[in-house]
């Protein structure tokens, strides 16, 4: 039923569609609206990771149906623009890939995407040799990474210039 493939530079028009569906639908239905709001400092389209070929498109047919990836690089979070990124490779002998940037447009939640690029950025980055996988969880994906085996490490919600927290929470599994 869905195509999973690596993402390309030409899939940004489709991987932005995505996003923007998904946090227009699903972020209201766990934050308010100035969470909503500043919500987009924090996650967006990251280039590097379609770059380095760890960046997924699932496509149903014809349509973007939901996108995500995973990363050898230490940034836990955020896209282009998101300050403190950190580009460095990360060592896979001590220190965790991260799964990154997941969204599922709203015509296609609850039927297996997010499980689908989970398994795919796990299942590379244990062909790399990471031990480990972390991520910067936003509240509405919580608990699909909790049912699929991430324990919370602690809360790293950050707080904007007008005193709005967003949700953010550091996750980690191993990888057996």
């Amino acid at each position: 039923m869905f195509d999973l493939r690596i993402a390309t530079l030409d899939d940004i028009p489709a991987i932005e569609e995505v996003m923007r569906a998904s946090m227009d639908a699903i972020l209201p239905q766990f934050l308010d609206e100035r969470q909503v709001a500043r919500s987009t400092e924090s996650m967006g389209i990251d280039r590097l990771l379609i770059a380095d070929g760890t960046y997924f498109l699932v496509m149903a047919g014809e349509q973007a149906a939901g996108c995500g990836g995973w990363s050898r690089r230490r940034t836990l979070y955020g896209g282009d623009a998101t300050a403190g990124r950190d580009d460095a490779l990360a060592d896979p002998r001590t220190e965790p890939a991260k799964i990154r940037a997941m969204y599922t447009h709203p015509d296609f939640t609850r039927r297996g995407i997010g499980r689908l690029l989970l398994n795919a950025g796990e299942a590379a980055a244990r062909a790399e040799g990471f031990k480990a996988m972390e991520m910067g969880s936003t509240a509405p994906g919580r608990p699909l990474y909790e049912v699929c085996g991430y324990e919370m490490i602690e809360d790293i919600s950050p707080q904007s210039a007008d005193g709005t927290t967003v949700p953010v929470f550091r996750m980690r599994k191993p990888l057996g």
